[in-house]
């Protein structure tokens, strides 16, 4: 469709809970979406393990967990996700916890990261979960860059240890 001359994609966008059938293209945006962002970042032989495990198999049984795991669709694909729960580490201080929300690469820097973040957000508000902390890799100036825009403050810092490389960590809180 154009409007003015401006091509226009009518296709439609929309955030649901994930479902079993999802797995194979979970996997996939995983997949893509960790290349892009840890390559370089994680050791390249425990970033090909960590990829090998979660498999259409891992995102079946993930599917249905205590955790939400809601998707991104565009149109009728799945190109993002975002899983999230009550917060598991005491000392952030934060109610809920954004474990993991990454988007398929070519779907980045269009505005649907933000909409997931949102949703997220305002699932947690629904439950009175006023206060969010997510985890990011020190090294990941994307997701940080993205983090402090959405209004994130750095609360905390860790080091997680993967295939004998320190990685450093930045937690962010939201509310």
């Amino acid at each position: 469709m154009k409007v003015r001359g401006v091509a226009v994609s009518t296709q439609v966008v929309s955030i649901r809970r994930a479902r079993e059938q999802d797995a194979g293209t979970l996997s996939e945006v995983f997949d893509a979406a960790w290349r892009e962002a840890y390559q370089g970042i994680i050791p390249g032989v425990a970033l090909d393990r960590m990829l090998a495990r979660r498999g259409p198999r891992w995102w079946r049984s993930t599917v249905g967990r205590n955790r939400p795991l809601v998707v991104l669709e565009v149109g009728e694909a799945v190109v993002g996700y975002v899983s999230y729960g009550r917060c598991r580490d005491r000392a952030l201080r934060a109610d809920g916890e954004i474990d993991e929300i990454y988007l398929a690469p070519t779907y980045q820097g269009l505005g649907y990261g933000t909409r997931l973040f949102r949703a997220v957000r305002n699932d947690f508000a629904d439950r009175d979960v006023n206060r969010v902390a997510v985890w990011s890799l020190a090294e990941n100036g994307r997701a940080r860059d993205f983090y402090e825009r959405l209004g994130g403050r750095a609360i905390a810092e860790a080091t997680d240890r993967i295939a004998g490389a320190n990685l450093a960590k930045v937690a962010y809180l939201f509310g």
